[in-house]
């Protein structure tokens, strides 16, 4: 970056443009495994005008550009950029509408999911994606983010119903609408829903909401074997029972949050978290079928969260599992990958990862949203024994071989980053290609998040 783009930049934004080296360091990597990339500036814009202003200053000079939300992201999606700047969109973070009669809000781009919840909490609706981390929404838009609540309420891409984007040489653009159905034209909203910022920069969003449901009740079953418990999932979806959640964490990773979270009355054995939402009558029903099905795979009597105290704190320790197993290693990373299968195979695709990882002597708790057939393993290592990185990239190498033989995807919420790069070719080598005549298009002077999901040259 030359020091007129500098001068222009910090004309423009005085104190919300910083070249320090402290706050570099803060926007330089999400929570990956990546080492951090400090790029040579970090600019706060509170406008979309001011997002235009950046963009076409760093377009005209050919500047990289890194867009960054809350960082919470997993696969290198945020990691600086040394030749770039980074644009922290942290002080775009205000509800701009909210629509009850219509289900409805518009929010920028970093409001987070919790920020939006606590405001909605009087008027009886609520932002159903719930991906753990308290993410930016429009961090979850870029990755396509999804979670726990996906098998009820769908993904980012359901809910969003239109965007502000702001492309590489500053034009503002406004896609979708406020209504439930459109045909007017090409889909551009999911064009960059799941972009990871490399087509341009999401700045507001448009969702849908969901009315609080009447009846909320939450409980805990476990199992024997991780195969009871992933076939038990299988079949309440076969069966098509309505239930909001169902979670689950192998053996290993209950010892753990059992620990970390101080849980009681409940046992280290593969466990399935269950969530229902609904009437209490169609609730009823749902459980009476799901401990059914859960008996009949050897599953034990539920344990029942019955207020909203005793629900958060369950679910509160499903939140904490990547922390969880982040603190088993003094300075440790995790590397974290997330795999999605059709439901009639994710009961394959687990216990092939159970029994490889082992073959490996690595720890590996694993957790999943096995409604929608998504789940993830956690590797915790030391990042100064490279030998244990290098027997997890091996480890994941033939998870990721495994699911895409099962006709899966190698990431189900995650998005590409950095990590998936060559996993994307493997699963789509067809469609790379015309990905990157999009990016061509959109970017032509490469400025967006360069070097992300693939690389252009």
């Amino acid at each position: 970056m030359n020091e007129q783009v500098q001068i222009e930049l910090k004309k423009i934004f005085n104190s919300r443009f910083s070249t320090s080296e402290s706050t570099r360091a803060n926007y330089a990597r999400g929570e990956d495994t990546f080492d951090p990339v400090l790029s040579q500036a970090v600019v706060f814009p509170e406008t979309n005008k001011e997002v235009s202003q950046i963009l076409k200053i760093c377009n005209e000079n050919k500047i990289p550009v890194v867009p960054f939300g809350t960082g919470t992201s997993l696969e290198g999606n945020v990691v600086g950029n040394d030749k770039g700047i980074t644009i922290s969109l942290e002080k775009m973070n205000k509800i701009l509408s909210i629509n009850i009669e219509d289900f409805d809000c518009r929010v920028q781009a970093c409001v987070t999911r919790e920020q939006l919840n606590d405001y909605l909490r009087e008027d009886g609706v609520f932002f159903p994606i719930d991906p753990g981390a308290n993410a930016a929404i429009g961090g979850m838009a870029s990755t396509s983010a999804s979670g726990t609540m996906a098998v009820k309420y769908g993904t980012m891409k359901t809910v969003i119903t239109g965007l502000t984007v702001v492309l590489a040489n500053g034009d503002i653009i406004n896609t979708g609408s406020r209504t439930k159905k459109t045909s007017a034209g090409y889909n551009l909203t999911n064009l960059f829903i799941g972009s990871e910022g490399t087509l341009g920069i999401i700045t507001e969003i448009q969702l849908r909401l969901s009315p609080v449901p009447e009846s909320i009740m939450s409980a805990v079953c476990h199992f024997p074997s991780l195969k009871d418990a992933v076939n038990t999932a299988q079949q309440i979806i076969q069966y098509g029972v309505s239930v909001a959640r169902i979670e689950m964490l192998n053996k290993d990773q209950m010892e753990i949050s059992k620990e970390y979270s101080k849980l009681k009355d409940v046992e280290p054995l593969p466990t399935l978290f269950f969530e229902f939402h609904g009437s209490e009558l169609s609730n009823n029903e749902s459980i009476k079928i799901v401990e059914d099905l859960s008996k009949e795979n050897n599953g034990s009597s539920f344990k029942w969260a019955k207020d909203l105290e005793e629900r958060n704190k369950l679910w509160k320790a499903r939140w904490d599992v990547y922390y969880s197993v982040k603190a088993l290693i003094d300075n440790g990373r995790v590397y974290s990958t997330d795999v999605c299968l059709p439901i009639s195979k994710i009961t394959e695709c687990v216990n092939f990862a159970e029994k490889e990882v082992k073959k490996f002597g690595l720890r590996a708790p694993m957790v999943g949203h096995l409604g929608d057939g998504n789940f993830h393993v956690l590797l915790p290592y030391d990042p100064s024994k490279k030998e244990t990185y290098d027997k997890i990239r091996k480890f994941s190498d033939l998870l990721i071989k495994k699911t895409l033989e099962l006709e899966g995807t190698i990431t189900g919420e995650h998005g590409v980053g950095l990590h998936k790069k060559e996993y994307l070719l493997k699963e789509h080598p067809d469609n790379l290609p015309v990905m990157k005549s999009i990016k061509r298009t959109i970017d032509p002077n490469n400025i967006m998040n360069p070097g992300k999901i693939f690389d252009l040259n």
